[in-house]
């Protein structure tokens, strides 16, 4: 039972967490194809992660009243299906709107992943469990740029879509097979779409005037409206939230300091990653003249890293309290970002790229795994999907906002990403902005509460597994308890 709960959240989370870095190493064949510019190339990769950010919170709640298994399967569903329609695009615009719609696939699996394994494992083996579940997942988005290169030189960048299909097909028979249902039995009534449809219009008006303002100009009509709509919209959200008798970001949950430094740590370090991750691939390829195969392949020491410690990294976290590594992941994967300004026409793979991402992978299998335990542990049990949507949400934004900011911030605008030298001078403005958020969320997370994932005494849960529960789930050989009432 435990190893099929793991193993169906890890395909169907590592099934999007791969699509969301394949993407990148398929971007310079997409642009050259489609003939995108680097706005378009941002919308291909933003507008998912807007429909992403924008309606998981929504998708949390969905789940925790409607049950967490039935809205997983059905994200999981949407998402292969709408994989399909991305690899049939034959614009940039078509494309861009199968990836709106991949997004929201994205959204109502996404949160699904955790708050199942919230639900199934006993308090003091959560941990270890999304340890396994971010170290895995995290594998799938590492190898993402490696399966990329493979399958762009193969074929088309085509593929890089229609492998999620399988993948789709795999998790749906796992989750009917494995995956016991849950939800909050206390919530009732339904999920405020209001307050999702105006957080959804105040981001895509912020996104939309960060993309186009460096083409348009600031005074555009079209970026002064996405303005008006940006910030009247986040305006809104925020107001709704405020005065809903049943909102759906519950503003308690930021009452709670940890909760909410966590996620603040998360939006900062997502950020730099985003920034980060597209731009690496692109320079690899135009600047130092790889093949997308041997790009890909630059980053498996990430792969590797993550694989071997991440599980660990989750276990650390439970036996010493998360903060050590909340403040020391993120400082390394802004040195590793500072090491990677050396990477330029010319530079050795042994001597310049290698060192900077062994450090980079260090840094993200040092922090992901606490960090995501981190803000479960600070929310109450029966927002498990709310507070992994507004995780979720958050890390997405961070993402978003980077992508849709730093090539205006480097430089970059229209075909620039085809010269090797305004790649380069931008890769690197690029890289000094996204190090000093990353090192800043390590400070950040100074005042993270160190007993967070602490187990609680008897008298405070009745989560304790029943005796005869023990089942081997294959996360660094221990045994895992499934919570009881939570058999199928």
């Amino acid at each position: 039972m435990a190893r099929g709960v793991l193993a169906t959240t890890i395909v169907g989370s590592g099934m999007a967490m791969l699509d969301g870095t394949i993407i990148n190493v398929a971007l310079p064949r997409i642009g050259e194809e489609l003939e995108a510019s680097v706005a378009g190339l941002q919308w291909i990769l933003d507008g998912y992660l807007l429909a992403l950010a924008a309606l998981i919170l929504v998708a949390g709640s969905l789940g925790d009243r409607y049950g967490r298994r039935r809205m997983f399967l059905v994200g999981v569903v949407w998402f292969g299906v709408a994989s399909g329609l991305c690899a049939a695009a034959t614009t940039t615009e078509m494309l861009v709107a199968t990836r709106i719609l991949q997004g929201i696939g994205g959204a109502l699996l996404t949160p699904g992943s955790l708050a199942i394994l919230q639900a199934s494992f006993a308090h003091d083996d959560r941990a270890r469990a999304i340890g396994a579940w971010s170290g895995l997942g995290g594998i799938a988005a590492a190898i993402g740029p490696l399966l990329g290169g493979v399958l762009v030189q193969v074929w088309s960048w085509r593929l890089a879509f229609l492998i999620n299909l399988p993948l789709a097909a795999v998790c749906v028979l796992l989750a009917r097979r494995y995956v016991p249902e849950s939800r909050d039995e206390e919530a009732t009534g339904h999920p405020d779409f209001l307050a999702a449809a105006v957080g959804a219009i105040g981001l895509a008006g912020l996104t939309g005037a960060l993309v186009e303002a460096p083409g348009r100009g600031i005074g555009d009509a079209v970026v002064l409206v996405a303005i008006v709509l940006g910030v009247a919209g986040l305006a809104a959200f925020l107001v709704i939230q405020h005065r809903s008798a049943d909102p759906l970001v519950p503003p308690k949950l930021f009452r709670d300091r940890t909760f909410s430094l966590a996620n603040a740590l998360t939006f900062v370090v997502y950020a730099a990653l985003g920034g980060v991750m597209m731009l690496m691939v692109m320079q690899l390829q135009v600047s130092l003249g790889y093949s997308p195969t041997a790009a890909g392949l630059a980053g498996l020491p990430i792969t590797v890293i993550m694989l071997l410690f991440s599980g660990r990294s989750g276990a650390l976290a439970q036996k010493i309290g998360p903060r050590t590594q909340l403040v020391a992941g993120p400082i390394l994967v802004g040195v590793g970002m500072l090491l990677l300004m050396r990477v330029g026409p010319g530079s050795s793979y042994l001597g310049s790229v290698l060192p900077a991402v062994v450090v980079f992978g260090a840094g993200l299998a040092t922090v992901v795994a606490p960090v995501t335990a981190t803000v479960l542990a600070a929310a109450p049990d029966r927002y498990a999907g709310v507070a992994s949507g507004v995780n979720n949400a958050i890390a997405r934004s961070g993402g978003l906002l980077a992508i849709a900011v730093l090539p205006a911030v480097a430089g970059l605008s229209g075909a620039a990403y085809t010269d090797p030298v305004a790649l380069t001078a931008g890769w690197r403005t690029a890289l000094l902005v996204c190090a000093a958020l990353a090192i800043g969320g390590g400070l950040i997370a100074l005042g993270i509460h160190n007993g967070v994932l602490d187990t609680p005494s008897a008298e405070d849960t009745d989560e304790s597994p029943h005796p005869g529960e023990c089942l081997h789930c294959g996360v660094d050989s221990p045994p895992t308890h499934v919570r009881p009432g939570h058999h199928t």
